[in-house]
């Protein structure tokens, strides 16, 4: 089923009944025929393609690996990790003891058989990760709770599982399952959890998650869990979490009005007539959060309080007896420079080890809290890594251990996996040891990983990693330009860093083409000023960086526009969808994923409300003034000429609509263009939910920039 192209004005106008609607029924009989018959035309060109087969198989080769580094968590004395492979292609929920991981061939106990449990129940489960009970000193880990999504939805079922019997513990034995919804369960003990779900009409909001919180006691009825905080139907969402941290046991409820805006509150009394919420005193865009007796502030916009300014970006703290008094003496732990951020904060026992960027480049510093809670902060300085890396840092167990997981990772440095012990201020730096190290997946000999900085249209300096041979990426005047693709996200504060891939080496890489990556504003390379310099009406600022990153690979002489593709997914696909329509003459192949392209209809679509403080409000004409400018299906011209285009997406994706990506591919078939379509019906957001599904995502993605630029 298609339009009369003669039919569809173009530019299409946005107060016009849309031609291509009938394409957001995701389940509709006629949108999936369209889908199949997309589906089967790439499968008889890309997937036809003679080195196809041999791509396909050398990206999967890298995601079944063996010798891939387990991430794992610790339970007790159990360390966890969920791994999928070859003969395990929804995967295994597994354990071992350290002893054992340290070595090359890790002795692990199956907790759980994905597959197994799909063949049992004829379903299609995809792994959504488990939250595991603390239990009373000297008891045994024994509770956890597993959420399941059907084919990778963000949509998921939670079952209560027994740790030691292996088994999940069915809703007739008093076990906590929560019907399939967007919502989640967490301990409050072991016979209370908090639950966030969809409890029938009223209880979502407008972008499709839950706006309560109720307290659900074992043994009683979902239905008659008891309500401790409602939110408007308007908010993003309401969560609640307990922390059982000994001697500091808190209850508190996330009220997220916006996707930067949100109310905090501690809850006293829980669960009983004398409840009570004490909502958090602090700027609607901070976040917050405790630790033992401390309270922390993560500012996302200059604060003045009790006479001192601090600055957006910042990281405060203070006593959480002293805060809930009413003190206002916060001790800054980070304040940003016109180079760095914070790219995160792990707390182990005694410390916290603040990830800080600069230049988004990683480094770590460590802070040791004063015992009394008065006092000063003490700083010290863990190793820099040096060259182009990223570093990952994570608490092995923030209740009881000063130990932390350290990974690091680099575009032609395959990853390692640290043990570190955080050392106090004035003692010698603990023992650094190298439990894993991943293999190089491709030939980098020769390679090279670079920063390079330029200018943005308004003068803004705008930095990108590029990767590739020596000679090319500083190349001899008349030298053959290279085949490059230039990857980009540019949103939700979201920073891309270096990282190890062994698909885009073997796809890429090693088959001579040049990977860029762009920190283009929009982002979170340098905090929330870099992410609030694209917001809504100035959306057209990461458009506008990212053109420049590509307009400096040509001066450069790394390509030429006919040899220079870009990708990107999600929000990164909207980014995409204005290189198409905005930037058409810079590229020879977009790679468009799971994307937001409709922006008239974005936030009528699934979650689409949720992202309004990012875009805009489409329904306020004010406010269309400015999508429409960077709406990508409306501004779609049949009379323009555009690089060729890959879109795809998958059925099962419940936040970000398929109909974005089936729309204007329809739009643009039927004007003529050089479109290929594919859908996955697995995946949701993520678009596959097997290694099998995700390799042959990937080989579509590679043949079609290599068929387009080569």
């Amino acid at each position: 089923m298609s339009a009369d192209p003669n039919a569809v004005s173009t530019p299409l106008d946005s107060t016009a009944a849309d031609p291509f609607g009938w394409l957001e029924e995701v389940e509709g009989a006629d949108a999936l025929a369209w889908v199949r018959e997309r589906n089967a035309q790439t499968a008889a060109t890309l997937g036809s393609d003679t080195g196809f087969a041999g791509l396909e198989q050398a990206i999967l080769e890298v995601l079944d690996s063996d010798d891939r580094i387990p991430d794992v968590t610790r339970r007790g004395d159990r360390y966890y990790n969920f791994w999928r492979d070859a003969a395990h292609e929804r995967g295994l929920w597994r354990r071992t003891t350290l002893d054992s991981y340290r070595t090359d061939a890790p002795e692990w106990e199956t907790v759980l058989d994905l597959d197994a449990l799909n063949a049992a129940e004829d379903a299609s489960w995809v792994w959504h990760g488990a939250a595991a009970l603390r239990p009373e000193p000297g008891q045994p880990w024994r509770r956890a709770l597993v959420s399941l999504s059907p084919g990778g939805s963000d949509t998921d079922v939670t079952r209560e599982f027994d740790l030691v019997e292996k088994r999940f513990v069915p809703a007739e034995e008093g076990g906590f399952v929560r019907p399939a919804a967007k919502g989640d369960l967490s301990w409050v003990d072991a016979d209370t959890v908090l639950v966030g779900t969809d409890f029938g009409e009223g209880t979502m909001t407008t972008s499709g998650y839950p706006r309560t919180v109720r307290l659900w006691r074992r043994g009683t009825p979902l239905a008659e869990a008891i309500p401790v905080f409602e939110g408007e139907p308007g908010d993003v969402l309401v969560t609640g979490r307990h922390s059982r941290v000994p001697g500091f046991e808190r209850t508190f409820v996330h009220r997220a009005i916006t996707f930067y805006t949100s109310h905090a509150y501690l809850v006293t009394g829980l669960g009983t007539a004398d409840q009570r919420l004490v909502r958090l005193e602090v700027p609607d865009s901070a976040e917050v959060g405790f630790h033992r007796e401390w309270l922390l502030v993560d500012l996302r916009e200059d604060w003045t309080v009790a006479g001192v300014e601090h600055r957006s970006g910042s990281l405060l703290a203070i006593h959480a007896d002293d805060f809930l008094a009413g003190s206002r003496a916060f001790t800054t732990l980070f304040a940003p420079t016109a180079t760095t951020s914070l790219a995160g904060l792990a707390w182990t026992r005694h410390h916290a080890v603040l990830n800080v960027l600069d230049d988004v480049k990683n480094r770590l510093h460590v802070l040791t809290p004063p015992a009394d809670g008065v006092g000063e902060w003490v700083r010290s300085e863990f190793p820099a890594e040096p060259g182009v890396l990223a570093i990952g840092v994570g608490a092995v167990d923030p209740v009881e251990s000063d130990d932390i997981w350290v990974v690091t990772t680099g575009y032609l440095t395959p990853s390692t996996l640290s043990l570190a012990r955080v050392a106090g201020p004035g003692a010698e730096p603990g023992e650094v040891e190298r439990l894993k190290a991943a293999p190089a997946f491709f030939d980098a000999t020769g390679l090279v990983a670079e920063q390079r900085f330029t200018t943005s249209a308004d003068g803004t300096r705008v930095p990108y990693f590029i990767v590739g041979d020596a000679a090319q990426l500083h190349p001899e005047p008349g030298a053959e330009p290279a085949p490059t693709l230039l990857y980009g996200y540019g949103g939700f504060e979201i920073s891309l860093t270096p990282g190890y891939s062994g698909a885009v080496g073997r796809a890429w890489l090693a088959r001579g083409g040049v990977y860029v990556v762009a920190n283009i504003r929009g982002g979170g390379e340098y905090g929330p000023a870099w992410h609030q310099a694209a917001l809504q009406e100035n959306r057209h600022r990461a458009f506008e960086d990212f053109a420049a990153v590509a307009t400096d690979l040509v001066t450069t002489g790394v390509t030429v526009p006919e040899r220079l593709g870009a990708q990107g997914g999600s929000n990164g696909g909207l980014l995409m969808g204005n290189m198409l329509t905005q930037y058409p003459d810079r590229f020879g192949a977009i790679v468009v994923q799971v994307p937001l392209l409709d922006m008239k209809r974005y936030s009528h679509l699934l979650a689409g409300a949720s992202w309004m403080a990012e875009y805009g409000d489409p329904d306020d004409p004010a406010q269309w003034e400015h999508l429409r400018t960077f709406s990508p299906y409306h501004l779609f011209d049949a009379a323009r000429t555009y690089p060729p285009v890959l879109f795809t997406t998958s059925t099962k994706d419940d936040r970000v609509h398929p109909g974005h990506a089936r729309k204007l591919a329809a739009l643009m078939l039927d004007s003529g263009k050089d479109v290929t379509y594919y859908e996955n019906i697995e995946g949701g957001h993520g678009g596959a939910a097997t290694n099998a599904q995700a390799a042959h995502m990937a080989a579509l993605a590679w043949s079609f920039l290599t068929q387009r630029l080569r």
